[in-house]
């Protein structure tokens, strides 16, 4: 946590006052509205992901940079297509293209917007992938990890896209979208299946990882294993459950309203917080990982929103029953971050 305020907290504030400023020299009003609404309203996306830069401070000035800018760009889109103008799958298809040539050092860039009527972002979203092309260069082990990277990217892609289309034909599509990944992820309900997909914690950690030189394949393999779906799942359906309010008044999908009742949200949660524990244990450096959950766990429990949402506080009091000292430690931070910045 010292690394944490140190370090981290003041150099991601660095990164998003200069993406700020990219954002509001946008010629688009609309474009320019979204893209600052995203680093307003979720400034903690990228401070919770830059978390993965403590544990190799010297690669720092590559890793935060480069995970700044890749949240920014899922959170502007995630803007677009949530709050905007357009319900149109080829245009969050195009969108999120985006995303995929960010995490391909050798991808050209796309006409990103070329299936909307907003396009003129000053060249905004263009540069956030270059940003991350070129961070990507400088990880000496990218390469054992571009794989994973990819096609979890892509899942990331086709989640944003199948949930934001029309709200009679979004439930549909993403069971479909599934059904080709039950044989393997079956211990998954569809709606965690799509949590898990949903999460950039495992991109990040792929990130940390090829920051060093020498990364083994069975390294690659128990990171894969631990945060896909398990970390990821944890991180989305956290993320669902305090939003379950804002939701229901949006009419947007939310994934921890497919549970029959407060009894098998909070089994379902716990069930995979313990897959997630037991997965961490096989990877290097296993306390670091521990220390994601628990402080997971922490972070979205000690949210506000979990106090004006009676069933939610119930539930959190139930996750947060015989808590480690670890976890009462982050709960506590949580909260005096949020007053802080």
């Amino acid at each position: 946590m010292l690394r944490v305020y140190r370090y981290v907290l003041p150099e991601v504030g660095e990164q998003l006052r200069y993406w700020k400023e990219k954002a509001e020299a946008m010629p688009d009003p609309e474009l320019k509205q979204q893209a600052i609404a995203s680093m307003t309203s979720k400034l903690f996306h990228c401070q919770g992901g830059a978390v993965y830069a403590t544990a190799n401070l010297p690669m720092r000035h590559v890793l935060i940079p480069l995970i700044v800018a890749f949240q920014t760009i899922s959170d502007y889109l995630d803007n677009l297509c949530d709050r905007s103008t357009s319900m149109d799958p080829q245009d969050f298809r195009r969108l999120h293209q985006s995303m995929l040539d960010a995490v391909n050092p050798a991808e050209p860039l796309h006409e990103y917007y070329a299936f909307r009527a907003e396009q003129e972002d000053g060249g905004y979203l263009n540069e956030l992938v270059k940003t991350c092309q070129a961070s990507l260069r400088m990880l000496p082990s990218y390469a054992m990890v571009a794989k994973d990277v990819g096609e979890w990217v892509g899942l990331y892609c086709d989640l944003q896209v199948y949930k934001h289309i029309r709200h009679e034909l979004r439930e549909e599509a993403l069971l479909s979208w599934r059904k080709p990944y039950e044989a393997k992820y079956p211990e998954l309900s569809w709606n965690e299946f799509a949590a898990a997909t949903g999460s950039t914690l495992g991109v990040f950690m792929m990130f940390l990882a090829a920051a060093g030189s020498g990364l083994e394949t069975r390294s690659v393999d128990a990171i894969r294993d631990a945060y896909f779906p398990y970390i990821c799942a944890l991180h989305i359906l956290l993320d669902y459950l305090i939003d379950q309010g804002e939701d229901t008044l949006g009419g947007d999908l939310n994934f921890c309203s497919y549970y029959e009742s407060m009894e098998q949200t909070v089994n379902r949660i716990a069930a995979i917080v313990l897959e997630a524990r037991a997965k961490t244990k096989l990877l290097e450096h296993p306390a670091f990982h521990s220390m994601i959950i628990e402080g997971l766990l922490a972070l979205y429990l000690s949210d506000p929103k979990v106090n004006k949402q009676i069933q939610v506080k119930q539930i959190s009091r139930k996750l947060m029953k015989g808590s480690p000292l670890t976890r009462l430690f982050f709960f506590a931070n949580s909260i005096l971050v949020r007053k802080s910045f």
